[in-house]
């Protein structure tokens, strides 16, 4: 069952519940436009920047503007802390309840994201990644995730990816919980869900995530480009034998 969803009803279930979201959140929205543009009108409202989404695919996120100038991402420390001086004043507002990630809701309806999955990260870090981690890739990153209801920025970069890949086994139930759950780390705060992954925990993860066929990212990488390949070199072919060169 869990299988069937997330091949299949995942998808339908994202784009709706968006559409509903953003149609019922749109007010909101315009409202923290309004405030991030009167307060620093040079400047755009939207944040956007590359990430890694599904097969390593880049796309573009969207988030509300919340700083006064571009900051380094920090793939050991990605959540920015509270009394940084570089967040503007409608910044940590719309940061401590998540709002300014309220635009991702337009990358969910796209398809570069649904509402859980493991989070995206820029591709500079992508070099610090270990061949078990990259079996994540095989699905959409998300909104929130596993690893964002056990501690998010209190755990170490592993940590993270092991609660990732533990999540592509997940099935329809640990998605609500993972959804609802969202909610009170926002009102309580992530250090009351924290949970450390032991070493015991980490090695079974790295060998799921090397042999369950379900997260065999290389094999449907390798499928993926082996059309590609071939579709090149159909055309290569058709245009050769029209022209009798190339």
């Amino acid at each position: 069952m869990k299988n069937f969803y997330k091949r299949f009803l995942k998808r339908f279930f994202d784009f709706f519940l968006a559409l509903i979201l953003l149609a019922i959140l749109s007010p909101l929205l315009f409202i923290v436009a309004f405030a991030i543009k009167i307060t620093d009108f040079k400047e755009p409202v939207i944040f956007k920047q590359q990430r890694v989404g599904r097969y390593q695919k880049l796309f573009v996120i969207y988030k509300f503007r919340t700083f006064k100038k571009p900051t380094p991402f920090d793939i050991n420390n990605p959540v920015i802390k509270k009394n940084n001086s570089n967040v503007t004043f409608v910044g940590k507002i719309i940061r401590q309840f998540k709002i300014d990630e309220l635009p991702q809701l337009f990358n969910i309806l796209k398809g570069d994201m649904g509402f859980v999955g493991p989070r995206p990260f820029v591709q500079t870090y992508l070099r610090h990644y270990q061949d078990w981690e990259l079996s994540k890739f095989c699905m959409r990153p998300g909104l929130t995730g596993l690893a964002q209801i056990k501690g998010n920025g209190h755990l170490t970069r592993v940590e993270r990816s092991y609660y990732d890949v533990m999540y592509i086994n997940c099935g329809l139930w640990t998605e609500f919980v993972i959804f609802f759950k969202s909610v009170l780390v926002i009102i309580l705060g992530e250090k009351k869900f924290y949970k450390p992954v032991t070493q015991e925990q980490l090695q079974e993860c790295k060998t799921l995530a090397m042999h369950n066929y379900l997260i065999d990212y290389y094999y449907v990488y390798k499928v993926r480009q082996k059309a590609i390949d071939e579709m090149f070199l159909y055309v290569r072919h058709a245009l050769k034998n029209k022209t009798g060169k190339l």
